[in-house]
């Protein structure tokens, strides 16, 4: 009898130990499921804005000029820092529409039309950087605005987009990463901008 009590004592026991690993893991799950959803949901500052997107096919203005511009700050490379400012555009307009390509120009509307593109974007980019103290080499505070000029096929205004993105990069963050600063205010640019588009009613 003894040994039989014993016995039963050891299952009971095991079934707790089991039942509780089975309630952690269950917690374990609620608790990633939430991280999942949190990010899913409205996103924080320099994330694309999650939502549905547009079933339009748009284009974004990328001339040669635009494309050989820098933007030079100490610390950094005046090309890399350019391509972050045009990429930032681009990853707005692919968290809003499905079909996003790039043209040289928006006067071409003969081959604009013919694309099938509902609305051409020309940016207008600025961009400034500055550091608390003279001595900081490295670029740390990084500013840049753009305005989106918003076209139909024929190259009529339809209206003007505006956003501002700010990075800025602690010391011991961009001393070994000096165009940390600048890839911040790009993807915040990249996603007030998409908000921007997304509140805009002429541009559904």
């Amino acid at each position: 009898m003894s040994s039989t009590f014993q016995e039963r004592k050891k299952k009971v026991n095991v079934d707790r130990i089991i039942h509780f690993a089975g309630g952690v893991a269950a917690m374990a799950a609620v608790a990633a499921l939430a991280g999942c959803a949190s990010s899913t949901g409205t996103s924080a500052a320099g994330a694309p804005t999650q939502g549905p997107l547009i079933q339009k096919k748009v284009a974004y203005v990328m001339s040669a000029g635009d494309s050989g511009r820098q933007v030079y700050a100490p610390g950094t490379s005046g090309d890399v820092a350019s391509r972050q400012l045009e990429q930032s555009g681009l990853d707005a307009l692919r968290a809003v529409y499905t079909d996003v390509v790039v043209v040289p120009s928006a006067k071409d509307t003969a081959g604009i039309q013919a694309a099938g593109i509902s609305y051409v974007f020309t940016p207008q980019i600025k961009a400034d950087f500055s550091a608390p103290s003279p001595f900081a080499k490295p670029l740390t505070v990084f500013n840049t605005e753009v305005v989106c000029i918003v076209t139909n096929p024929a190259g009529s205004e339809l209206t003007r987009v505006k956003a501002n993105g700010a990075g800025k990069a602690e010391f011991d963050e961009f001393r070994y990463d000096p165009g940390l600063a600048a890839r911040r205010a790009s993807s915040d640019l990249s996603a007030k901008l998409s908000d921007e588009i997304r509140k805009n009613t002429l541009l559904r």
